[in-house]
């Protein structure tokens, strides 16, 4: 038999290191989902995932030094200067949580309480930001390696379930602003706690399994960061930039009518968020049905790609 009967063709090798890929995003970390929960979108992107791990110039762990991040100190020196400003925007209502189905990264923490005021995202300013929080606006101008931010509620009685980000090439900056400043307020990524302080700043991977709640009397603000993943070589930092201004840039949203018009990401969610309704109103008739489906589909796909 000749050897080369046992070639793989091209689109082999592309299955060959996908699957690669996605083993090697699931396994990392302590903490992880069943399988029938790991087919997320985070899957989707695993090679190019996986190339943001193993290019990452910071450690592989929950939680970051902040003394790697040095260009972010100003945001702690001025904290009372933001508290200010979010806390304004608090008692006019508008941290709050979108009114339409636009907004596709933060659309299931809705519903448990979770709210947002946006400052910036990937490139797109934000009209209503810049009026109404001229000096935090400012600040994080100041900061090239911040590609996103916003204040960011949770209320008495709020939890946030378990989830990990989609795409690896940034970390999550928190600064505490308006906390309970208690342990019943917390975050939790790859199975270590911790909980908000008013003034403390944390910086974690949220590429890792986490889930936060509040089970205090009162309500937790935090100015909330997307922050550009440190990487080896110029091509991979360039890829990473481009993604964000192209990709991760589609998927803005609006506090204010006045602001941007939503990304085509969010105004394509807004339609697929209907599918998406019926397909939760089956899996909670019958779940069976729900799940078999699923994987029926994703079988399907691999078939038409790589068979």
């Amino acid at each position: 038999m000749n050897p080369s009967d046992f070639s793989l063709q091209p689109r082999h090798w592309v299955l060959v290191v996908f699957l690669a890929s996605a083993l090697f995003v699931h396994f990392r970390g302590k903490v992880r989902f069943p399988l029938k929960r790991a087919l997320d979108f985070t899957i989707v992107l695993a090679p190019v995932n996986a190339l943001m791990y193993l290019f990452s110039r910071v450690p592989a762990k929950a939680y970051l030094d902040l003394r790697d991040f040095p260009e972010l100190a100003p945001l702690q020196a001025h904290w009372r200067t933001i508290r200010d400003e979010a806390l304004r925007l608090e008692d006019d209502g508008r941290i709050r949580a979108s009114a339409a189905y636009d907004d596709i990264g933060f659309n299931s923490f809705f519903r448990t309480g979770w709210k947002r005021f946006h400052l910036t995202w990937y490139g797109r300013d934000m009209a209503s930001a810049g009026a109404l929080c001229p000096q935090t606006v400012a600040l994080l101008e100041s900061i090239p390696s911040i590609k996103a931010a916003m204040f960011a509620s949770l209320p008495p009685g709020a939890t946030l379930v378990r989830h990990r980000d989609p795409y690896a090439g940034s970390l999550r900056y928190h600064l505490g602003l308006a906390t309970p400043n208690d342990p019943g307020c917390f975050i939790e990524v790859d199975g270590q706690r911790y909980h908000w302080k008013d003034g403390e700043p944390v910086i974690f991977d949220e590429t890792f399994i986490h889930h936060a709640a509040n089970q205090t009397l009162r309500q937790r603000i935090v100015l909330f960061c997307d922050v550009e993943r440190p990487l080896y070589t110029p091509p991979l930092r360039w890829f990473n930039r481009c993604f964000a201004a192209h990709v991760l840039s589609a998927a803005s949203s609006q506090n204010e009518a006045a602001d941007r018009p939503v990304g085509a990401i969010n105004r394509l969610f807004r339609h697929a968020y209907r599918l998406r309704l019926q397909a939760k109103a089956l899996k909670t008739r019958h779940r069976g049905v729900y799940y078999a489906g699923k994987w029926l589909l994703i079988l399907g796909l691999f078939w038409l790609l790589f068979v």
